[in-house]
């Protein structure tokens, strides 16, 4: 059986490699004819395949000129038909011998899809009532070498969608919207803003001294200078240096680095846009961010009304305004203003299972809290002023409460949208404040700032009253175009390299010529069938389905692509006894497994990840303390999703994750003992695992769904 697979494998891929073939020797017959489409330096292109459709009317019979990829192709004899996707769209394309040329139109029977034609001719309506353009020229722009993913299913494996974003903006119409839509809206952002009278500046990306934000930098070595640099983590520092300056209203849209881990909310590069307002403050702030936000909305969406995974938000409304203090009593009973100090603060956190670093004060823990307990409530637009000092160094404080500064972070979808300051410019308060963060920085605080000599200098040449905030511009694009994650707003995610360290390299060798990379004894469809025999319930198939894509993930993550197939098919069946056998679960699977004809290695695996609760077999391999750890977190994982507004792991957060893993009433059934012990058994940090799983269960989602959609 592993045999048959094996040769059709082996078919599959020769048969690619005979299109590919094929599509290179097409382009040596152009050239050697003198018709190489790679020296075409131009193309006339008179009207779009969307213009075409909504001025029909008008442009009825008469001549246009369109170019775009070949995405579709019918070929009848003396007349075919294609479908040319442009910008803006896709349209028919009606080419018939008599009209374009016997010779021309044997060229054109032989495009592939994905080649790139312009097109000239005529504006028509097909008997079905198609618009189309009936062609009197077609000409080959690029030939294409690749062959693009079949067009009925298109391309979903997230991982490549990402990685090959030319691909998945040809095959994803959706996708090439939502970044036309990023264009515009930061195009109404500027538009706002310039007539509000703001400038927009320019600032370095390379500093000496990155601060005005809590994280990690990235560092880098100036070889002009010899001097070691960082990547910016913020526009603030200089974006206040011309506010010193006099430059009373100034903003900057660019990348900031930081570096973190990423998410469904955090990318280590991203766009942020900080402005900047002299004679103002953070209410100012306020008033200019929902204005603001409404009339992006408006414009680019032609509503305030707008969608978010399923749930409503209207960005029409007053946008609600709350203290921090207020929201931790609002949500938690407790009211921080009655805590007269550290201590009884950290108590009121060991109560609530809250956990705090020894170097945490009062006012951390005040954030806390709100963290864990607020942040997932605020749905729709809500202001969250007034937070402690302790967390806001560059802030000034509320004259009539010192422990507390002006400043305040927008939460919509139950994310921080923006973030604000009545800024602080009062130079000995703001060393002060460096000194303090120094000091967090020599207790561990990694994402502490250092002191900015030359920013000390600036404010003490005296800064007026000034209010400043930071948009998280990807956020906002998230919101408005409804996407479930930031990578699905960048056109280029930060993503993990596919090249393999040397190292890692001369291990796979070493495996695979010792013969040590475990095959599979069954194929893929097998393993299925097997499994549907003795599992009905849609959940258990369901789930067997996602360790099926978690292990095929974790197998390339970890280097061992050569055994992808054994990762896969030993997730697919791990729990083929659990519906019929529960209380004999990983007891009755060797039985059943071999019977189906699986191997005595693979039903190993499958056992030993029940250890400690149904099995013996404590698990050895990298594979094996993968599945035994996995298998408990994609449960847990699930359930949290299930309780989200879009019902989907793209936009889980480890942050989530984590609350939900401390709350032992929620998803009881998740082993949280074996899911620690399994982070442990591979040498991982809990967040670590969390981070990777939470990555893998997206990659498999939607081929999960269809696959189900299938079976139903």
């Amino acid at each position: 059986m592993a045999e048959e697979q094996r040769q059709q494998n082996i078919q599959g891929e020769q048969d690619i490699n005979q299109l590919l073939k094929v599509r290179r020797q097409k382009l040596s017959v152009l050239q050697e004819a003198g018709k190489d489409p790679f020296q075409i330096t131009k193309y006339d292109v008179t009207h779009h395949s969307l213009e075409i459709r909504d001025h029909f009317d008008t442009l009825e019979g008469r001549e246009v000129s369109i170019a775009g990829r070949v995405m579709s192709k019918r070929v009848m004899g003396k007349a075919s038909f294609c479908n040319v996707q442009d910008l803006q769209g896709d349209i028919q394309v009606y080419v018939a011998r008599d009209s374009v040329g016997e010779d021309s139109y044997a060229d054109f029977k032989k495009y592939d899809v994905g080649d790139i034609a312009g097109v000239e001719g005529t504006v028509f309506k097909t008997k079905t009532g198609e618009i189309s353009v009936h062609a009197q020229k077609v000409t080959l722009l690029s030939k294409s070498l690749q062959i693009l993913p079949e067009k009925y299913h298109g391309l979903v494996n997230t991982d490549i969608r990402y990685r090959q974003r030319y691909t998945d903006l040809i095959m994803n119409e959706d996708v090439k919207k939502t970044f036309v839509m990023r264009s515009k809206i930061i195009s109404a952002i500027r538009r706002y803003l310039d007539g509000q009278g703001f400038l927009e500046v320019e600032t370095p990306m390379l500093v000496s001294n990155a601060g005005g934000a809590a994280a990690r930098p990235f560092e880098t070595h100036y070889n002009a200078l010899d001097e070691d640099v960082k990547l910016r983590i913020s526009l603030e520092l200089y974006l206040k240096r011309l506010i010193v300056g006099g430059m009373e209203r100034v903003y900057e849209i660019g990348r900031v680095f930081r570096n973190e881990g990423l998410d469904a909310r955090h990318n280590p590069e991203f766009t942020l846009m900080e402005l900047y307002q002299a004679y103002t403050d953070y209410n100012g702030m306020m008033d200019l961010t929902e204005n603001m936000f409404r009339h992006v909305a408006k414009e680019v969406c032609g509503t305030t009304l707008i969608s978010y995974g399923g749930v409503e938000i209207d960005l029409g409304k007053p946008f609600e305004r709350i203290t921090m203090v207020e929201a931790v009593k609002k949500y938690t009973g407790v009211d921080f203003d009655e805590v007269p100090d550290t201590a009884a603060a950290k108590k009121l956190a060991d109560d609530r299972n809250v956990h705090y670093e020894e170097r945490h004060t009062k006012g951390d823990i005040i954030n806390l809290f709100f963290e864990e307990f607020v942040e997932e409530h605020l749905v729709q637009p809500t202001f969250v002023m007034d937070h402690p000092v302790e967390i806001s160094p560059l802030t000034k404080r509320k004259p009539d409460k010192p422990d507390y500064v002006e400043r305040f972070e927008l939460f919509i979808t139950a994310r921080e949208m923006c973030n604000a300051y009545s800024e602080l410019n009062d130079p000995i308060d703001q060393r002060e404040r460096f000194k303090a963060q120094e000091a967090a920085l020599a207790a561990g605080d990694e994402e502490a700032n250092t002191t900015d000599e030359d920013f000390m200098n600036a404010l003490e040449i005296g800064m007026p009253p000034t209010g400043g905030i930071g948009y998280g511009i990807d956020r906002l694009v998230m919101l408005l175009t409804d996407s479930p994650a930031i990578r699905d707003v960048l056109l280029f995610p930060t993503m993990k390299s596919l090249d393999k360290k040397p190292s890692d390299t001369a291990k796979s060798a070493r495996k695979q010529a010792a013969g040590e990379a475990k095959k599979s004894s069954v194929t893929r469809q097998q393993a299925w069938e097997l499994l549907k025999k003795y599992n009905k319930e849609p959940f258990h198939l369901q789930h067997a389905l996602t360790v099926e894509g978690v292990m095929r993930w974790y197998a390339k993550e970890l280097g061992y692509e050569a055994e992808e197939e054994f990762w896969g098919i030993t997730g697919l069946l791990h729990d083929i006894d659990f519906e019929l056998y529960p209380e004999e679960h990983c007891k009755k699977a060797p039985e059943l497994l071999r019977e189906g004809g699986v191997s005595a290695d693979m039903i190993y695996a499958v056992c030993s990840h029940g250890y400690g609760l149904c099995s013996e077999e404590e698990p050895k391999l990298e594979m094996e303390k993968v599945l035994f750890a996995a298998d408990e977190l994609t449960g847990l994982i699930w359930s949290c999703a299930l309780m989200r507004p879009s019902k989907s792991v793209m936009d889980m957060e480890v942050k989530s994750l984590k609350k939900k893993f401390k709350d032992k009433k929620f998803a009881a059934g998740c082993s949280r003992e074996v899911i620690t012990q399994g982070a442990e058994m591979l040498g991982w940090e809990l967040d670590e695992l969390f981070d990777k799983t939470i990555l893998a269960m997206r990659s498999c989602e939607a081929s999960v769904s269809e696959a189900m959609e299938k079976e139903a």
